[in-house]
């Protein structure tokens, strides 16, 4: 009995032993350790999602998820290297280690998901509601417009169209080939209501929503933003994980939101 008792054992530390060494591996080669040894992280980026990633006059790369990447990066110590590209070839990028991370501005969904791993969403971008001001007090949430007495404007063959058929269909619409010429219907109080993504309505409500309209800025779509990385690679996504967690809940993710979806400023340093 001792001797079974006692090859168990062995078999247990054994069995310890080989996993602590997978794991101290599994480290060794995760994308985290790579970015300390090399000293620069590499993220992929596509110019041109306003405000998230944009090329400014002077030629730098900036934006909302520049910011948030920058940060990412000083919190490890390290450079932040964009590498801008089209949007189709950062997945490929990503798989054949041209880059670190994806942060692209890129929608999690499961065919993406299949390829890649996704850390927690940095945002939601779903659809939400810029309403005319005389609606104000009546209309509280986007439900309220679910009625023949409000026309809904919304861009041609966009997610903001499909749901605005979808979640009013009481309601009367119109479609428009350019976003700005729907808000600008509900500005000149000719429609109720944009139904169109949150961070075209936070910047149009910023530049010229002031006293004529009012913005339901709660995503009634789930419609989430996150960085990709490589599969297999836990240390690197607890990192962004616990990076996202942080950022939201010490200041600095609402002070990039402001500067990026609040104000303005920022329009006329843009090409």
């Amino acid at each position: 009995m001792k001797k079974i008792c006692m090859m168990l054992m062995a078999l247990v530390l054994c069995f310890a032993m080989s996993a602590n060494a997978s794991d101290i591996d599994l480290a060794k080669k995760s994308t985290l350790n790579s970015i300390l040894k090399s000293g620069e992280l590499r993220c992929g980026i596509a110019s041109g999602y306003i405000p998230f990633q944009m090329t400014d006059k002077k030629g730098r790369i900036v934006g909302f998820e520049i910011d948030l990447a920058r940060e990412m990066a000083k919190a490890m110590g390290v450079k932040f290297v964009p590498v801008n590209m089209e949007f189709d070839g950062i997945i490929p990028a990503l798989l054949t280690n041209k880059i670190d991370v994806i942060t692209a501005g890129m929608t999690v969904n499961q065919q993406r998901n299949l390829q890649i791993n996704f850390a927690e969403p940095f945002m939601v971008v779903g659809q939400t509601a810029l309403v005319n001001k005389k609606l104000e007090g009546k209309i509280k949430s986007y439900k309220d417009l679910n009625s023949p007495e409000y026309t809904i404007v919304s861009k041609l063959g966009t997610t903001g169209e499909q749901a605005a058929k979808r979640f009013l269909p009481k309601a009367k619409y119109k479609s428009f080939d350019l976003e700005t010429d729907a808000a600008l219907e509900v500005l000149n109080g000719k429609a109720s209501a944009l139904i169109y993504d949150l961070p075209f309505n936070a910047i149009f409500m910023a530049e010229q929503g002031n006293g004529k309209l009012f913005f339901l800025d709660k995503p009634f779509t789930f419609e989430p933003l996150g960085w990709g990385v490589r599969k297999g690679d836990p240390d690197f996504l607890n990192f962004l994980n616990n990076f996202l967690h942080q950022i939201k809940n010490d200041g600095r993710y609402q002070k990039l939101y402001n500067k990026w979806f609040e104000s303005t400023a920022w329009r006329k340093s843009i090409q």
